[in-house]
């Protein structure tokens, strides 16, 4: 993946037809999923558009699809406001040679599902992906029940029907109720009631330019002297650009070495951002730019 190639892929994904353009984008779980109702929003956007949601299961799969070409694009949770950072979807950004062209920031509001019929008091056993379970800990806590993690917040309510499965509820979305056929028996039960996942979308081309604030994304690698890191963001502090973001993950190449995630401000297209990243460069062992893209967040 190269800095300068910038011109192949619209980030608002618009048809010159007449009629939507169909095109499919890949999540992590299952239909119902918060993944599946961000596609919607992100995607939906645009008249010009349909999208059609690919359901799969794991991270990791999203991004071998998208970079396969069996899917457009691929929409995956990077961080949330409760849990912090994912740090599976920061690994496989290093790992694929794929662009992040766009984000959104989906409220969560987590309700607790059950088979229709079922009152609170029958519940005897909770199920859902352990970060649900663990933004919904408080009232969970209060009913006294099992706590069972499994693989997604949407596959539990559909495990919930498929096995009709009395006496255990699933946190999950309310789309998820609709879907599957579920009661709601409580809902916005997470901790904190203020609760967003920033989602990124991805694409193989990187987002062409629009007007608009934007934000870029790169990882860098520094080598192991004094001041190495301080040299790489006082290239960001002397062009006057805003760091949002600053995420380190083991590089997993050696014992005890790391690698830096950087959100900033502006475009790479951006003069100041040119400057900037080229001074970031000299400075660093290693500097991939992951793309640049309109900021809702």
């Amino acid at each position: 993946m190269t800095q300068s190639t910038e011109t192949n892929q619209a980030e608002s994904y618009t048809s010159s037809s007449d009629h939507p353009r169909t095109i499919t984008v890949a999540f992590q779980g299952e239909r119902g999923a918060f993944g599946d109702e961000a596609v919607q929003m992100h995607f939906g956007q645009d008249p010009e558009v349909k999208p059609e949601p690919r359901p799969y299961r794991n991270f990791a799969d999203v991004f071998r699809a998208v970079a396969a070409g069996e899917v457009d694009y691929g929409l995956v949770p990077i961080e949330n406001s409760q849990a912090g950072s994912i740090n599976d979807t920061y690994d496989l950004l290093r790992q694929h040679d794929l662009y992040v062209i766009g984000e959104i920031g989906h409220p969560v509001n987590h309700c607790l599902l059950c088979l229709p019929g079922q009152q609170l008091s029958d519940i005897k056993r909770v199920i859902s992906h352990p970060q649900a379970l663990a933004q919904s800990d408080n009232y969970l806590r209060e009913l006294g029940v099992e706590i069972v993690a499994t693989y997604d917040t949407a596959g539990s309510a559909k495990m919930i029907r498929e096995e009709h499965l009395e006496g255990v509820a699933a946190v999950a979305a309310a789309g998820a109720a609709e879907l599957y056929e579920l009661d709601i028996l409580a809902r916005g039960i997470q901790t904190i009631k203020d609760n967003y996942t920033r989602f990124i979308a991805l694409g193989r081309e990187p987002a062409q330019r629009r007007a608009g604030a934007a934000k870029t994304m790169l990882v860098i690698a520094t080598g192991h002297q004094p001041g190495s890191l301080y040299r790489c963001l006082g290239a960001l502090a002397a062009n006057n650009i805003n760091m949002l973001k600053l995420e380190s993950r083991p590089s997993r190449q050696r014992a005890w070495e790391y690698v830096f995630y950087l959100d900033i401000e502006g475009h790479r297209e951006d003069a100041h951002v040119r400057m900037a990243l080229a001074d970031l460069a000299s400075h660093a062992v290693f500097c991939k730019v992951l793309g640049s893209f309109i900021r809702s967040i």
